[in-house]
């Protein structure tokens, strides 16, 4: 009996039973998350809730072993999404980001605002610490806390930061969300018309490729080459198979001349349809597939890239008509279509849809590995160096003491290597289950390892009068600029509400929020936001917190 008390006892910093705790606060927190109140639930972020009542009942982590779990998974989590949104990262930035950016910005403005309305208020009653620890726990701002805690001197005052940031952090993660949930009732927002919308922007934003057969009528391209169609029409096409009008199938190339009569089978943008109408001919019916001569002679499959040393380089330099007598009409990256033109890179997991012999498939099959099993092994040498070099530029001193801590850094890194990875042969693809697993486990250490230090003096902080009104100031200090921010970007810039749910969760540098949003939606957008706007933000936040401690000095 003794044994299991010493072992699953409060007290006790002992390895067992730090690995006991914490996969009891995960487990608890994860299945209790699950559960839909009203329709809706935490997910993850009960996690939190779980470790501050496990800390209350006095169970204790070494502080040397709590600060590296808490740490290293909110490096995991936030260099997981790093990798993922990071190929949409500068896209997103140049069709909205900086509005977005000046919002998040706004933001930020509006805490520091609210935070020195109270402190004027209360200037006889609170300390700027104090203020300062509320602001970083309403905004759940983690290094903005530490920079403030460096700079300042004393043990009193990094002590009451830290209880201003207890006390604030819950509600502060509760209001990311409540405001959310308002602006949704507020604005009547259906979550599947948002996704509609976005999936609609999607495909034209990117082009998606279509299909389709025109027969040749124009008997001013007569004898010219596909080299010449491409020069008059001047768009992105790939004429994939030609019928000839004796019944011929040719696997044309660059060279091959077009006659009237001709049948062409075209991958375009489907914003270049009525080019091809004018110039061209009629768009005709024909399904090539069950043309039984044409199946015969070509056919048409799907390669998926997996050897590492074909990764960033650009499809025209595969010679493919050259090579092997094939075309390539379009690749699929991460399960969205992508026209095949020359100068687009090609990365591991990208399946290549070719047309031509079947002998001749199988032989570039070989040559680009075609392994499924290939891909389901982590390129773990890439995380480690991204983080490894994250954390060194996270560390880097700005200026004043300013840096980008071991989140900001390694999401910069993560981002950078996720779009420009190839240049240095590095291989940035993780399949979805992998990136999945990388982002829930460092989000469930992150929060169990706040909730546990958190959970110790909660009850004393925040049950009386004084922790009382700072976790109404905290509330405050969240809610005023969450709600003004989120009617701004829906009721006046019209924004899709997904990309709000990730600016509200970026702008306050919140995981737990952003896996709400996640969670709650399916979809990768509020990842696009979060990410957009968190680099700028991170950097604000730790600013915003030394300068009002520097302020009250």
């Amino acid at each position: 009996m003794d044994f299991f008390i010493n072992l699953l006892g409060p007290g006790s910093t002992d390895l067992a039973n730090t690995l006991i705790l914490y996969s009891f606060v995960i487990a608890i927190g994860i299945f209790i998350g699950k559960i839909k109140i009203a329709g809706i639930s935490l997910g993850v972020t009960f996690v939190l809730f779980v470790g501050i009542l496990m800390g209350q009942l006095g169970y204790t982590v070494d502080p040397a072993v709590l600060k590296f779990v808490r740490e290293f998974g909110l490096i995991l989590f936030i260099f997981a999404i790093g990798l993922q949104v990071g190929p949409g990262f500068f896209s997103a930035f140049k069709t909205g980001g900086m509005r977005l950016n000046l919002l998040a910005t706004l933001g930020v403005a509006l805490n520091v605002i609210v935070a020195l309305a109270i402190y004027f208020w209360q200037q006889d009653d609170t300390s700027m610490n104090v203020i300062v620890g509320i602001m970083s726990g309403a905004v759940t701002n983690t290094p903005g806390l530490a920079a403030a805690q460096q700079t300042v001197n004393s043990a009193d005052a990094v002590n009451t930061m830290s209880m201003g940031y207890a006390a604030a952090y819950p509600l502060g993660v509760v209001g990311i969300i409540l405001s959310m949930l308002l602006i949704k009732k507020i604005f009547g927002v259906k979550v599947e018309n948002e996704i509609q919308e976005i999936e609609d922007d999607r495909e034209k934003n990117q082009l998606k490729p279509l299909i389709l057969t025109f027969k040749v009528s124009n008997k001013l391209i007569e004898g010219k080459n596909l080299a010449q169609l491409h020069d008059i029409i001047q768009c992105n096409f790939v004429v994939s198979r030609l019928m000839r009008t004796d019944g011929e199938f040719v696997i044309p190339v660059s060279t091959t001349t077009l006659h009237q009569g001709d049948l062409m089978r075209v991958v375009m943008s489907a914003q270049d349809e009525h080019r091809f109408q004018a110039m061209v001919g009629n768009e005709v019916e024909k399904e090539w597939e069950t043309d039984t001569h044409a199946s015969s002679e070509v056919v048409s499959r799907r390669i998926v890239i997996t050897k590492t040393e074909y990764n960033g380089v650009a499809l025209g330099a595969l010679r493919l008509h050259n090579g092997y007598n094939l075309n390539a009409t379009r690749v699929n990256r991460a399960g969205v279509d992508l026209l095949a033109s020359a100068a687009l890179r090609l990365q591991m997991g990208d399946r290549i849809t070719v047309v031509g012999k079947l002998d001749d498939i199988n032989r570039l099959a070989e040559k680009m590995g075609n392994s499924l099993k290939r891909l389901n092994q982590p390129n773990l040498i890439t995380i480690f160096i991204g983080i490894m070099f994250g954390i060194i530029l996270g560390s880097i001193n700005l200026g004043m003491n300013l840096k980008l801590g071991l989140a900001g850094g390694p999401l910069v890194v993560a981002i950078l290597l996720s779009r420009f990875g190839y240049k240095f042969k590095l291989v940035t693809y993780t399949s979805s289950s992998a990136s999945l697993m990388l982002r829930e486990l460092g989000i469930c250490l992150f929060l169990a390892s706040v909730g546990i230090a958190a959970g110790g003096n909660f009850y004393q902080t925040v049950f009386n009068p004084t922790g009382a009104q700072w976790v109404l100031w905290g509330f405050l200090i969240t809610f005023i600029p969450l709600m003004v921010i989120g009617c701004i970007a829906r009721g006046v810039y019209k924004i899709n509400y997904l990309t709000i749910q990730g600016l509200l969760s970026g702008g306050y540098t919140d995981p737990p929020a952003l896996a709400y949003a996640g969670n709650s939606t399916g979809s990768d957008t509020p990842a696009v936001a979060y990410s957009t706007v968190y680099p700028l933000t991170m950097f604000l936040r730790v600013v915003a917190a030394q300068l009002l401690v520097l302020f009250a000095l």
